[in-house]
């Protein structure tokens, strides 16, 4: 039987002249340690939004706390199932032809490669989303965002993440073991098919687009923050501008630092196809750099929190010795203030009381 013909063997013919050597020490190292600390910081926060969520029942940070407990759920069974895939690889020495005859394992590395990357990033623009129209139109969201409709976008997001891990199988196109023998993708060398060329550029536009929508959001919600802050004369809602402005920024730049280069790596292959000069060593660093996404997006929640930046305030005003923000602010409730100020903003009513309380103290 000629085996490069059988269909288990499709994804062997890289092995031959690979180019992209990895240290086995090093690198077994480096995924235990990512795998560890993952499940270690995803748990840590998935208990911190669990505890939040028993404290706090509103129904405007309800929404909040369901789509980040998704995020960060996602992140966890990520460093769990595939961790535990490229450990295995590893200990096996990478030996693909003993363990993978019928291409199974690559099969399955491959969507479960392919949906834990795009399912955070299409989690981040909803979350993004979700954000911005309870700041923007705080009515809107508290009549409309209800639990069961946050809980049906949960799904929905999954599910269009599984269709489009699962697409190359559906075409029965399987997922290649890429140069460095340590993980399995689309096919990134010696790109000339248009199919392959669609799902590398199709992965890369989809979290690009994430990516975009995610910043856009965030942009208008941190802008609106600040305008109410700055034409409020109240002190309601401070804290939360506070919290919640460096909330935006870090997750923003976690996200992109971490993912654009894996994102534009592919959109390259994609575009450039067989011409692509993206080295083994490039994609791979991209990998990685990706995968410290996943283990620094519970830090956010876990450090960004109300009480950990009161702490670093106190710390930094006894090194400094300035006075920068008043500590009261930090006593008032972050999501419900937060979105109190932003309807009396919006409200026709109250711009009238704004403008008849210089009237009549002039008149006094």
């Amino acid at each position: 039987m000629n085996s490069s013909k059988s269909p288990g063997l499709a994804g062997f013919g890289i092995l031959k002249n690979t180019t992209c050597h990895t240290e086995k020490k090093i690198s077994v190292f480096f995924s235990i340690i990512f795998m560890t600390v993952g499940i270690l910081s995803n748990s840590l926060a998935i208990a911190i939004l669990m505890k939040a969520y028993q404290r706090f029942r509103q129904k405007s940070k309800a929404s909040f706390l369901l789509l980040a407990s998704g995020l960060v759920i996602t992140d966890l069974f990520g460093h769990l199932i595939n961790g535990a895939i490229a450990v295995f690889v590893y200990a096996s020495d990478k030996d693909w032809i003993r363990f993978n005859q019928s291409n199974i394992l690559c099969s399955v590395f491959g969507i479960c490669m392919v949906f834990f990357g795009l399912c955070p990033l299409f989690l981040g623009s909803v979350m993004a989303v979700e954000r911005c129209i309870g700041v923007t139109k705080p009515i809107f969201h508290s009549t409309k965002m209800t639990s069961k409709h946050v809980k049906m976008m949960l799904t929905m997001v999954c599910l269009f993440a599984v269709l489009i891990a699962l697409l190359p199988i559906l075409r029965f196109r399987a997922y290649q073991i890429q140069a460095s023998r340590t993980w399995c993708f689309y096919k990134t060398e010696h790109v000339e098919d248009w199919e392959d060329r669609f799902y590398l550029l199709l992965f890369s536009c989809l979290g690009l687009l994430a990516l975009a929508i995610s910043f856009l959001c965030n942009a208008v919600t941190g802008i609106t923050l600040l305008r109410v802050k700055f034409k409020s004369q109240q002190r309601q809602g401070r804290s939360h501008h506070f919290e919640m402005i460096i909330q935006l920024l870090a997750i923003m730049c976690v996200s992109c630092i971490c993912w654009s280069p894996f994102l534009v790596t592919m959109a390259r292959i994609g575009i450039n196809a067989s011409r692509s000069k993206e080295t083994c060593e490039t994609i791979l660093f991209a990998l990685r750099m990706a995968t410290w996404n996943q283990i620094l997006d519970p830090w956010v929640y876990i450090l960004l929190r109300k009480a950990v930046l009161k702490n670093l305030y106190k710390i930094t005003r006894g090194c400094c010795g300035m006075h920068i923000i008043n500590l009261h602010m930090w006593e008032l409730s972050s999501i419900k203030n937060s979105l109190k100020v932003a309807a009396i903003s919006e409200s026709p009513v109250s711009s009238k009381q704004i403008n008849l309380q210089p009237l009549s103290s002039a008149g006094q």
